[in-house]
């Protein structure tokens, strides 16, 4: 017997949405990866399934779930299973190094590791180096002493895992990798109250009068669960991945996942899947745009591109909407705080045409959050217009960094999170970033600062031009100088002193950049971002 989502209560709300839909017109596409496409009720059973065999391994409710897992519709389960039996998902991505990801497996008392066969290797030496000693599952049979996961859930029953505790609103349910030191990561923990947040604003809206906060807004559109398909291109085991997934399945979407990014692969499944919604980070989206199949009308389906991320150049959003219409929708949020603010693709293309300083603009707070621009210090509020650091507090601000009271307790600050973003709010509470504190670059005779985001959203505005990054170096005049990388177009001559003059014609002397390095394209993380710490390392070792 299957049973019916309103006869029992999951530990976490979103779990009966997604499957009220999963009960409902059974045979519609649920979730798809290339020739494999799950049904609404396969995707239901199969959940199940994976729960059982998880419960299997001995979890009890609380106890955490390292998943080190490639972009596939197993995957999306798998956290989903984690969730449904009350166990707390540690997501692990692939780009650490191997004594930070068994730093990062042991912080998080991770007691079952599900591993990708890809990564199968770099687990099995992180579980060894864990005193906790994880048990290791793999999604497919692999070369490593593991047991496969998927053959386990097999046996399963498809009876839905009964006795789930509910979880309480404080305790942690899903932790983030966010950086760190070598040997201490920062791990950032969610709670439920995230998902039910989630929940809401997935919400099909109703009458005006009854939106507390009709100035709020999510950067994903009202969806038909008939019609829209919605496609996950960033990683899943990162927050951008996380949520595109997330909501898609909230809102009962078809979600489909792509394996790995690259901009001719992700035309050809934009086109063939018809999908209607996706999210990117801005060097997925100018590659895209960048791409020569890449033409006006060729995504007849597209009603709406989420950009976040990372900084996103005006000049390249307005660029998406000649290609595609009024369909981009820019939206700002970090590990820390899983959505801060959004701008709607109808607002961002009309209100924009009106007033083109928006184009810089991450949008309003969304959903309950609030947004105080304070002092250096962090004790003062700054008034409109004045820049200072973004600190925010909300329903999707985290717990707290996992195990880390001292991190926990510099980050969070009378249930403000400081987020290290510099930016300034307009008169009309529109928020506007202007470099990562950690990014500004103090130079010149008076020590300014030069904000990175600003030279490098007039960077992209030059012909030539594809992607920029400006980076401060060390210099023995100024303490740093101002270094940028440019990916140019093929073919095109790009003349660094001409670059240069631009700059200063446009922004003036101190944002003249010393030097300027032509690439190919530039290096970036595995969930997409310009890899400022590559190009770092590259100009210190003279590359």
């Amino acid at each position: 017997m299957i049973v019916n989502p309103q006869e029992t209560s999951t530990p976490l709300a979103y779990l009966d949405r997604i499957l009220e839909h999963w009960h409902k017109d059974e045979d519609a596409e649920a979730l798809v990866q290339g020739e494999q496409r799950l049904s609404r009720a396969e995707a239901r059973r199969r959940l199940f399934r994976l729960g059982h065999a998880l419960r299997k391994q001995g979890l009890e409710p609380g106890d955490g779930v390292g998943l080190f897992l490639a972009n596939r519709v197993d995957s999306v389960l798998v956290q989903l299973a984690v969730h449904l039996i009350g166990c707390r998902v540690v997501f692990l991505p692939p780009e650490p190094g191997p004594g930070e990801l068994a730093a990062l497996v042991e912080q998080s008392a991770a007691r079952v590791v599900v591993t990708d066969p890809l990564f199968a290797e770099r687990a099995a030496d992180a579980a060894a180096r864990s005193v906790h000693a994880p048990v290791l599952l793999s999604l497919g049979p692999c070369g490593q002493e593991c047991q496969d996961l998927l053959a386990l859930e097999a046996e399963c029953p498809e009876e839905r895992p009964q006795g789930v505790r509910a979880l309480e609103a404080d305790e942690p349910v899903t932790v983030l990798y966010t950086g760190g030191t070598l040997g201490r990561p920062k791990l950032a923990a969610h709670s439920r109250r995230l998902y039910d947040a989630l929940v809401d604003v997935m919400a099909p809206a109703g009458p005006a009068e009854d939106a507390p906060h009709n100035s709020h807004q999510s950067p994903f559109p009202v969806m038909d669960p008939e019609t829209d398909r919605v496609l996950v291109s960033t990683l899943l085991t990162h927050g951008s991945g996380h949520l595109t997934s997330i909501q898609a399945l909230l809102a009962g979407a078809a979600l489909v996942v792509l394996p790995e990014f690259e901009a001719g692969a992700a035309l050809e499944v934009l086109r063939a899947e018809r999908i209607t919604t996706t999210m990117f980070v801005p060097p997925m989206l100018y590659a895209l745009l960048d791409h020569p199949e890449c033409t006006v009308g060729a995504l007849p389906e597209l009603r709406r591109i989420v950009v976040a991320g990372a900084a996103s150049s005006p000049s390249r959003l307005q660029q998406t909407v000649e290609v595609f219409g009024p369909v981009i929708s820019q939206g700002y949020g970090q590990s820390e705080a899983l959505g801060i603010t959004a701008f709607a693709a109808e607002d961002l293309a009309s209100k924009g045409a009106e007033r083109p300083e928006l184009w810089r603009s991450c949008g309003l707070p969304i959903f309950d959050t609030q947004i105080e621009i304070r002092s250096e210090d962090g004790t003062a509020t700054l008034p409109a217009r004045q820049v200072g650091e973004v600190c925010v507090q909300g329903e999707t601000v985290m717990l707290g960094y996992y195990e880390d009271p001292q991190r926990t307790a510099e980050a969070l600050q009378d249930g403000w999170l400081r987020t290290g973003d510099l930016g300034y709010v307009d008169a009309e509470g529109y928020l506007y970033l202007v470099d990562r504190a950690k990014d500004i670059i103090v130079t010149g005779s008076t020590s300014d600062n030069v904000y990175s985001r600003v030279l490098e959203d007039f960077l992209l505005t030059l012909p030539g031009v594809r992607n920029a990054a400006a980076l401060g170096v060390p210099d023995e005049e100024y303490g740093e100088a101002v270094q940028i990388f440019l990916a140019t177009a093929e073919g095109v001559d790009v003349d660094p002193d001409e670059i240069g003059s631009a700059v200063t014609a446009e922004l003036g002397e101190l944002y003249r950049p010393r030097k300027t390095v032509l690439l190919s394209q530039l290096p970036t993380t595995k969930v997409g971002k310009v890899d400022k710490k590559a190009l770092r390392a590259a100009w210190v070792n003279g590359a």
